[in-house]
């Protein structure tokens, strides 16, 4: 049985069960932007912990990210 074929009949499975496929566009984790944003936010949280006020966290990570 090819590849296509285990796939076409997985699909199948998956939406007899009540399930539908969707594609979704997710950061690319390998550029130097999402590391820096990845960091940023890392750092963030490191910097919560040491922190009393919560809503200084939230807005800390809450920057827009650009699209």
């Amino acid at each position: 049985m090819s590849v296509r074929d285990r796939v076409a009949r997985h699909r199948l499975a998956m939406r007899e069960r009540g399930f539908r496929q969707i594609q979704m566009w997710v950061p690319d984790a390998r550029t130097e932007e999402f590391k820096r944003e990845a960091r940023r936010q890392a750092m963030a949280v490191a910097a919560a912990d040491r922190a009393g006020d919560d809503q200084d966290f939230v807005e800390q990570i809450s920057e827009d990210w650009p699209e």
